[in-house]
């Protein structure tokens, strides 16, 4: 099987493309430059900013399944004039030239990587499901619930069989962002007010994202569905703080700051309230119906992803 990887020199792009190879795939893997760094044995395909204007034609020649991972990922202090339109450019109207330039040229399914921003910022009585109404609160969300409704209609016009993954926080080796800055903290043992949160956050490691992605392109059973995807095992940000530390050796230096005291700066300090929400608030997501659909089963746990992720880390 012919498989194309788009946004191969990625976190998960990477780490996805070596999967794809122990498994004995032939993969071509789309970059936007020659100098974008790639995993050995991959075919590399140059083709610039993707966007509504990108020729896919000779990129797609021969690929059985695209995995669709490139996209203007969300980004806290956004300095574009119009941060919507950027958003739907390259996360709405590239997926929809992918996807009917895929379908006209004969691939069989386009794996999507969507987000679980699409169901909302947070949840509080139960974790979100599938069939739970959309409520995406910022431009990136929005562009990806239009990519997903885009190829819904475009399978639905040319048979093409699609598959979209909502995707939590993913943690691994090479994490970059906000989990890299959290276990920064931890090794360099600074105070971290967060001993009183009690939140739930579903996550997703990227051996168990990797191995899901590979499950979705093949899997019979997979196509036409949008799943909710995570470890299964949703956790506080005091319990995350505690494994990473016990991962590295070290006791964490933990504050015990009531979580109303949050509360307050977020309605003190609005452009404060994302960040804080994200560390304090709940995002839990019921990933049941890919497990009992598809027969998945994480291959790490929490513990032996977060272990992995720190050994790479302190390496």
């Amino acid at each position: 099987m012919n498989i194309l990887v788009t946004g191969a020199n990625g976190f998960i792009g990477k780490a996805l493309c070596k999967s794809l190879l122990d498994m004995d795939f032939a993969v071509r893997g789309v970059v936007r430059s020659d100098e974008a760094g790639i995993v050995a044995g991959v075919e590399r395909i140059v083709v610039g900013d993707i966007g509504p204007q990108t020729n896919w034609d000779s990129v797609l020649k021969g690929v059985d399944t695209v995995v669709h991972l490139a996209a203007r990922v969300h980004i806290m202090k956004d300095k574009a004039a119009d941060p919507l339109s950027e958003f739907i450019a390259v996360n709405a109207a590239a997926t929809e030239q992918l996807a009917r330039t895929a379908a006209s040229k004969g691939v069989r399914r386009l794996v999507f990587a969507s987000t679980i921003k699409v169901n909302g910022e947070s949840t509080k009585e139960r974790p979100f499901r599938e069939y739970d109404m959309p409520n995406p609160q910022d431009s990136y969300a929005v562009s990806k619930m239009e990519a997903e409704r885009i190829i819904n209609e475009v399978s639905k016009n040319t048979g093409l069989e699609t598959v979209v993954l909502r995707l939590p926080l993913v943690y691994g080796p090479g994490v970059k962002g906000n989990m890299l800055k959290l276990m920064e903290y931890i090794h360099r043992k600074m105070p971290l007010p967060f001993g009183c949160i009690k939140n739930k956050r579903s996550l997703i490691g990227l051996e168990n994202l990797t191995h899901a992605i590979t499950t979705a392109s093949t899997h019979a059973d997979a196509a036409g569905h949008m799943f909710l995807l995570s470890d299964g095992q949703d956790i506080s940000t005091l319990e995350l703080i505690k494994r990473i530390a016990d991962a590295m050796g070290i006791k964490p230096l933990l504050i015990n700051i009531p979580e109303s005291f949050f509360t307050a700066i977020s309605v003190a300090m609005p452009p404060l309230r994302p960040v804080l929400e994200r560390l304090t608030g709940s995002l839990a997501v019921d990933s049941s119906k890919f497990r009992r659909i598809i027969g998945w089963k994480p291959k790490l746990t929490v513990d032996e992803g977060i272990k992995s992720m720190v050994a790479d880390f302190i390496s």
